[in-house]
């Protein structure tokens, strides 16, 4: 049976090998952790707490009363040294929050746990997953309760559960699913519950077929009314629109969102979340985060606390080779390249992916040869090198004209490009730029 998925897009060799049979193993308590007032998009957190103050662990330290925001907690139990700007995984310094431990446990504070749910008013269940602070953990960090909360003229029918994981590396969703596939599951019935949607769907690649075995078992083992959709492997198929159109078969608009179609997009973490939240009263103050790579001495899938540096998972896992090169947070299309391990762990690093000069290859790049290769590889249908030319002679808004706000930076532009133009770098620039540009046009 062919599988489903999108059009267009890129066949890209996967290095899942290095740690997708590797079980999660649970990283000790970090001595130290730095915990960014912004891990979501939206309005940043103001701090709740001061200089020299003990905390708990699971203790709202930061909130923002803005609606789209989410906010943060302490991943551990010990004393505020510091809130100052620290460095940050996305390149520049931050506010942060630093925490050093004073204790060998953790000292507790639970969200209240519902004694039934279900039978809570729904504002009431979204107000709590809003205070457990849960963002998209697939990358965006988009705040949950505003997907849980959708305006009453967008009819949501469908709820798909994004367990594609597409980046090449990245097993951190994969083991996930495999290991904790019912609390997975409960945190996708709560969440259509809140929905109020009948339709569910599991989006998984087909190169993870035990997380496809597994994940169909339970779901028929629980009496869930799911689908387990088996996809082709193509990357970017994780974006949610892609996967929207590859599951569903739908269009998003152009500049629209996936309720615009009826549909609601979750992450498998993103799930747990969810269930750890309401059925336990656990904030969000750990992760699963793949560190990978031919360049980590032993590569591992870790349960890690929210803010510990990047150094503490690197030694964890063996230490760097003397031959690595270059370290990313996430994977290597859409990931950052770091320059401090002193870094933290943030809520939606899903992976630190450690390359030697084997796999990360310094290149020259050349004119374009206008071969039209990015064109067939953008999943967007946008024009790459044409985007890419507009924003290196300053014309932003013939760039925001073709599109240049709707490309999602999936990085399929520059790999099929035989220049090695760094059309998805030059791209980010222009989008910046019309941002600014449109920002001062309002104030104006």
């Amino acid at each position: 049976m062919k599988l489903r998925t999108f059009k267009k897009g890129i066949h890209l060799n996967e290095y899942k090998e290095f740690s997708q049979d590797k079980k999660i193993e649970k990283l000790p308590l970090p001595q130290r952790v730095y915990i960014p007032l912004q891990q979501h998009i939206g309005a940043p957190c103001e701090p709740l707490v001061k200089k020299g103050e003990t905390v708990k662990t699971g203790q709202m330290i930061g909130r923002s009363s803005a609606y789209v925001s989410a906010p943060i907690h302490a991943s551990i139990t010990g004393e505020v040294k510091a809130i100052d700007k620290f460095p940050h995984p996305l390149g520049m310094r931050v506010e942060m929050i630093h925490i050093e431990r004073t204790s060998e446990d953790d000292e507790w504070e639970y969200l209240p746990i519902p004694k039934n749910w279900e039978k809570m008013p729904r504002v009431e269940v979204i107000k709590l997953i809003n205070d457990a602070g849960i963002v998209g953990m697939g990358g965006a960090g988009f705040p949950t309760h505003v997907k849980l909360n959708p305006p009453p003229d967008k009819k949501i029918d469908s709820f798909i559960l994004n367990g594609v994981e597409c980046e090449p590396y990245l097993t951190s969703d994969h083991r996930l699913m495999v290991e904790y596939t019912d609390q997975i599951l409960k945190g996708m019935h709560i969440i259509m519950s809140l929905l109020n949607v009948k339709n569910g769907y599991i989006g998984i690649e087909n190169n993870k077929p035990d997380a496809i075995e597994i994940m169909s078992q339970r779901v028929n083992d629980l009496g869930y009314p799911y689908q387990v959709v088996p996809l082709e492997v193509k990357y970017p198929q994780g974006a949610e629109k892609l996967l929207i159109k590859s599951v569903l078969n739908r269009n998003v608009p152009v500049g629209g969102l996936p309720m615009d179609v009826g549909v609601v997009v979750n992450n498998v973490a993103t799930a747990k979340a969810v269930a750890d939240a309401v059925l336990k009263g656990i904030p969000l103050i750990e992760r699963v985060t793949t560190v990978t790579g031919d360049g980590i001495i032993n590569p591992k899938n870790v349960l890690t606390r929210i803010g510990t540096p990047f150094s503490d998972l690197i030694d964890f896992c063996g230490g760097l080779k003397d031959e690595t090169t270059m370290v990313f947070m996430g994977g290597p299309m859409m990931g950052q390249a770091q320059y401090d391990l002193s870094i933290p762990i943030i809520k939606a690093a899903g992976g630190i992916v450690c390359n030697t000069s084997k796999m990360v290859k310094m290149v020259e790049h050349y004119p374009c040869i206008r071969c039209g290769a990015c064109v067939d590889a953008c999943p967007m249908y946008l024009l790459p090198t044409r985007l890419a030319k507009l924003t290196e002679h300053k014309k932003y808004e013939e760039a925001d004209k073709l599109g240049i706000q709707t490309c999602i930076e999936c990085g399929s532009c520059a790999f099929s490009c035989p220049a090695h133009i760094p059309l998805v770098q030059w791209i980010r620039v222009g989008k910046m730029r019309v941002s600014e540009l449109k920002l001062k046009q309002k104030v104006s």
